[in-house]
C-alpha cells in the first residue's frame, strides 16, 4: 500500500498539459493534494493555500515508467559485491523476488529520477527462469515506501543465451519450459502427495513451483525474453497452450510478425535504438517500434542499461524519428507500460486520482535540449540533485594552479 507522507496542496499552472488519456490542454492547471492528482484541466480553480509553480510556456506530463533494467539491483557492474539481481548457477528460480535486494540509497536514483522518469521495474537477471520483477518508485527511505507493485511480472529467458537450460537447443529451451509450467500444474494439484514424497521428481523446488501458480492462473504476467522470429513464435505458442498472461521483452524481429503479435494482444517492451545485429535478431531496425506500433501492438519503450535509465526519453525520441506517432511514443513510456504491469488504475497519465507522479520540462521532453524544472514523486517535489550535480557544481572552479 502507498503511504504518503506529506499533506500538501500544489497547484502547477499555465503550462501545456499531457495528460495522456486525453488531448493535450493549453493553459491548464494540475492540482496535487496529499500526494495525488486531485484536477486537471483549463477552468481549474487554485486552491487557497496551494504553492503554485509557474509552468507558462512549459510542458507538464506524467512521470515515465522504465520498463527495463535493474534499478536498485546494481552499481557497478564489474563489483560483485554491488549486485544483487540475480541468482547464480540456478536455471529455475521462479520463487527468487528481486524486492529485498533493492537498495533505496542507491546513487542511480537520483541521476535517473532528475531526468524525469519516475518509476521503473526492476527486473531479475540470469539465467532461464530468472524470477519475479518489482515495480518501483523512484523515491523513498525504504522498500515498503518506494514499491509498487509485487511481483509485477515473472522474468523468462527464451532467447539464445537461455540455451544452456535446455541442453544447448532452443528446442531443448522450449520442451524445459514446458515441463516445469506442467509440473507447476501436477504439484498445485497434488500437494499432499508431494510432502509425502508420494510422487516423481519434479522439474523445480516446491518454492518455484508454488512461485508459478499466480502465473499459471494469469495473475501475474510471463515477461519473455524473446528476439528471433522463430523464438516469439514459440513464446506465443506457448503461452497459448497454457493460457499465460504474456509481455514479449526485446522483440527484435517482431516487426517481421507486428499483425500476429497485436492479434495475441501481447505488448511489447523494446529499445527503440536497438540495430546491431546479431545472431539472435538478424533482423533488427530502427523502425521496429513505429511499425509495431502500427500493427496494432501496445509498445512499451524502455532503456534496459541501468546506468542510463535517464536516456529513456532519447529512445523515445528516436523511435518518433524513425516513424512512431508522437503521442504513441509518449504513452509508450507513461500509460501503456502502466497498462502493461496492471497499475493503469493508479499511474501512467494526468487524471483525477491517479499518483501525482508529474516532470515539468522546458519543452518537448524527447528533445535533446529539453530540460526537467520540477519533478513529483508521489506528490513530493524531488530536488534536482545527485551525485553527478553534485560533482559538477563541486569542479566547475578548478582551484588556481601553483
Amino acid at each position: 500500500m502507498i503511504a504518503f507522507l506529506l499533506a500538501q496542496t500544489i497547484a502547477i499552472t499555465g503550462g501545456t498539459v499531457y495528460p495522456v488519456s486525453g488531448p493535450k490542454l493549453e493553459n491548464a492547471t494540475v492540482v496535487i493534494r496529499d500526494g495525488r492528482i486531485a484536477a486537471v484541466g483549463t477552468n481549474v480553480a487554485v486552491p487557497a493555500g496551494a504553492t503554485r509553480i509557474d509552468a507558462s510556456g512549459k510542458w507538464v506530463t506524467p512521470g515515465l515508467i522504465d520498463g527495463g533494467g535493474q534499478m536498485g539491483l546494481t552499481e557497478i557492474g564489474l563489483v560483485p559485491g554491488t549486485n544483487d539481481g540475480g541468482l547464480r548457477d540456478s536455471a529455475v528460480a521462479a520463487s527468487f523476488n528481486v524486492l529485498e535486494g533493492i537498495n533505496p540509497a542507491s546513487t542511480l536514483i537520483p541521476v535517473t529520477r532528475i531526468e524525469g522518469v519516475t518509476t521503473t521495474l526492476a527486473a531479475p537477471s540470469g539465467g532461464f527462469i530468472r524470477g519475479q520483477a518489482v515495480l518501483i518508485d523512484l523515491d523513498g527511505r525504504t522498500i515498503e515506501a518506494m514499491l509498487i507493485k509485487s511481483p509485477a511480472g515473472m522474468v523468462v529467458n527464451l532467447n539464445e543465451d537461455s540455451k544452456s537450460a535446455g541442453g544447448g537447443s532452443r528446442a531443448g529451451v522450449a520442451a524445459r519450459f514446458r515441463r516445469v509450467l506442467n509440473d507447476a500444474r501436477e504439484y498445485a494439484r497434488r500437494r499432499n502427495d508431494y510432502s509425502r514424497a508420494q510422487m516423481q521428481p519434479l522439474a523445480a523446488s516446491a518454492a518455484d513451483l508454488e512461485a508459478l501458480q499466480p502465473v499459471l492462473r494469469g495473475e501475474v504476467p510471463v515477461i519473455a525474453v524473446a528476439n528471433r522470429r522463430s523464438d516469439i513464435e514459440t513464446t506465443l505458442r506457448i503461452a497459448r497452450e497454457f493460457r499465460l498472461r504474456l509481455i514479449l521483452a526485446g522483440a527484435a524481429e517482431g516487426w517481421m510478425m507486428a499483425d500476429q503479435i497485436a492479434a495475441a494482444r501481447v505488448p511489447v517492451l523494446l529499445q527503440a535504438l536497438d540495430n546491431i545485429p546479431t545472431y539472435d535478431g538478424l533482423g533488427v531496425r530502427y523502425e521496429n517500434a513505429a511499425m509495431l506500433g502500427k500493427a496494432g501492438v501496445r509498445v512499451v519503450l524502455l532503456e534496459t542499461d541501468t546506468h542510463n535509465s535517464r536516456n529513456l526519453r532519447q529512445q523515445a525520441g528516436n523511435a518518433v524519428a524513425y516513424g512512431m506517432a508522437w503521442d504513441q511514443a509518449l504513452r509508450a513510456v507513461t500509460l501503456t507500460p502502466a497498462e502493461a504491469f496492471g497499475v493503469a488504475d493508479r499511474y501512467g497519465s494526468l487524471e483525477p486520482g491517479k499518483v501525482a507522479n508529474v516532470v515539468v520540462w522546458t519543452g518537448d521532453p524527447f528533445e535533446f535540449s529539453t530540460g526537467v524544472e520540477h519533478v513529483f514523486i508521489r506528490g513530493r517535489e524531488i530536488p534536482l540533485r545527485s551525485r553527478q550535480t553534485e560533482l559538477m557544481e563541486r569542479y566547475r572552479s578548478l582551484p588556481p594552479k601553483y
